[in-house]
C-alpha cells in the first residue's frame, strides 16, 4: 500500500524495494527546486527607474514652465529697445602740477570726498622759498620807485629855479645889464635840467615795472604752493591711490583716481534697426542684477555716430556677427546726489531706452514713482 504526503516546501519521490516486485512505494520528502518568476530585486530597480523618469519629467516640466514665465514676464512694447551693460562712473585723474616729493595724503581707497576737500600734499619748500625771495624782490622794487620818485620832485624843482633864471637873464640882457654868455649858460641849465628829469621820471617808470613783474612772480608762487596741494575737482569716490608719501614724482604724476560719482552710466550695444531708432535724451530705464526691483531713472546722453563690432561681453556668435552702435545711458544725477554712498560700478544689469515717448513704461520699470 502506497502513502502520499503532500507538503509545500518538498516534491515526493517514489522508491521500490531490491527485489524489483511490487512492493510497498516509499515518498522520500525533497527541497523543491527554485523557480525564477521576477522575485523583489527586479521589482526594485523597475521601481527606481520609474521614479528616475519621474523627477525627469518634473524637472523638465518645471524648467519649461520657468522659462515661459520669465520670456512672458519679459516682454516689451514694441517701443521699448534694451540690452546689457555694467555700470560704469567716469574716472578722475588727480595728478601733480610739477616734479616734487609726496609729503602726505589725507584719503585712502574706498573713502567719500566733496569738491575742493584737500586729499594730498607736496613737498613745497622750495618753493617757499623762492617765494621769499621774490617778496624780497618786490620790497626793494618798492624802495627803488620811492626813491626815483624824490628824485624825479628835486629835479623838478631845478628845473623851475633854472627858468625863473633864465627869465630873469633874458630880462637883464634886453636892458644890458647882462651879457649874452650867461644867458646862454642859464638855457643850458635849464635845459640839461629838463633831461635829467625826464631820466628820472624814466626810472620811476623802470623800478615801477620792476616791482610789477616782482608783484606777479609772487603771485605765481603763491599759486604754484596752491597747486601742490592736491583737492578733489568733484564730489566722488577714491578708487585707487597710487602713489605713497616720500615718492618722486615727475610733473603729472598720478597720486589718486577718482570716480566722479555725479556722471554714472552704462554702455550699451544696440544693433543697427534698433540704435537707428534711438536719439539722444530718450527716457531710458536701468536694472541692475543685484537690484532688479529697483529700476533707475537716466537719459540717453551718447550715440555713436560709426557702427562698431559687438564687444566681448555679448555671447552668441549670432550677435558678435553683427554691427552695433554703443549707446551710453546716463542715470539721473538727482538720484546720483540723493544715494552717493550706495554709488558702485562694475555691476551688470540691463538698459531699457523707450523710442516711442507715447508707450508707456511696463509696470516692472515704472520704479516707486510710477513714471
Amino acid at each position: 500500500m502506497a502513502t502520499l504526503r503532500e507538503d509545500s516546501t518538498t516534491a515526493p519521490s517514489v522508491s521500490r524495494d531490491a527485489s524489483g516486485g511490487e512492493g510497498m512505494l516509499t515518498v522520500i520528502n525533497q527541497p523543491a527546486l527554485p523557480v525564477v518568476t521576477g522575485g523583489p530585486p527586479r521589482l526594485r530597480q523597475r521601481r527606481r527607474y520609474i521614479l528616475l523618469l519621474l523627477v525627469l519629467f518634473v524637472g523638465i516640466t518645471g524648467a519649461g514652465g520657468w522659462y515661459w514665465w520669465r520670456q512672458h514676464n519679459n516682454l516689451l512694447p514694441a517701443g521699448i529697445v534694451w540690452s546689457n551693460g555694467r555700470i560704469d562712473a567716469e574716472e578722475i585723474d588727480i595728478d601733480t602740477k610739477f616734479a616734487g616729493r609726496v609729503l602726505e595724503l589725507l584719503v585712502e581707497e574706498g573713502d567719500m570726498v566733496k569738491a575742493g576737500q584737500v586729499i594730498a600734499r607736496m613737498d613745497t619748500r622750495d618753493l617757499e622759498a623762492q617765494l621769499r625771495k621774490d617778496e624780497a624782490l618786490s620790497r626793494q622794487n618798492e624802495h627803488a620807485i620811492l626813491e626815483a620818485e624824490a628824485n624825479v620832485a628835486q629835479l623838478q624843482t631845478q628845473l623851475t629855479l633854472a627858468q625863473q633864471q633864465l627869465n630873469r637873464t633874458n630880462s637883464l640882457l634886453q636892458r644890458g645889464y647882462a651879457t649874452r654868455e650867461i644867458y646862454d649858460q642859464r638855457q643850458q641849465t635849464l635845459e640839461g635840467t629838463r633831461q635829467a628829469l625826464s631820466a628820472a621820471k624814466a626810472r620811476v617808470i623802470e623800478a615801477t615795472q620792476f616791482f610789477n613783474a616782482a608783484e606777479h612772480n609772487i603771485e605765481l608762487d603763491k599759486v604754484n604752493i596752491a597747486d601742490n596741494t592736491l583737492v578733489a575737482p568733484r564730489d566722488g569716490r577714491v578708487q585707487y591711490r597710487i602713489s605713497e608719501p616720500g615718492e618722486v614724482l615727475p610733473a603729472g604724476g598720478k597720486v589718486f583716481t577718482m570716480l566722479d560719482i555725479a556722471n554714472v552710466y552704462m554702455d550699451i550695444y544696440l544693433p543697427t534697426l534698433e540704435a537707428g531708432r534711438v536719439k539722444i535724451g530718450n527716457d531710458a530705464r536701468i536694472v541692475l542684477d543685484a537690484y532688479p526691483d529697483h529700476p533707475i531713472r537716466s537719459k540717453v546722453t551718447f550715440l555713436a555716430a560709426q557702427a562698431q563690432f559687438t564687444p566681448k561681453a555679448v555671447e552668441t556668435k549670432s550677435e558678435r556677427d553683427k554691427l552695433m552702435f554703443r549707446v551710453k545711458v546716463r542715470i539721473d544725477p538727482d538720484i546720483l546726489r540723493k544715494y552717493a554712498e550706495s554709488v558702485r560700478t562694475g555691476l551688470p544689469g540691463n538698459a531699457y531706452i523707450r523710442v516711442d515717448p507715447n508707450v508707456e513704461w511696463p509696470e516692472r520699470l515704472r520704479g516707486q514713482s510710477g513714471q
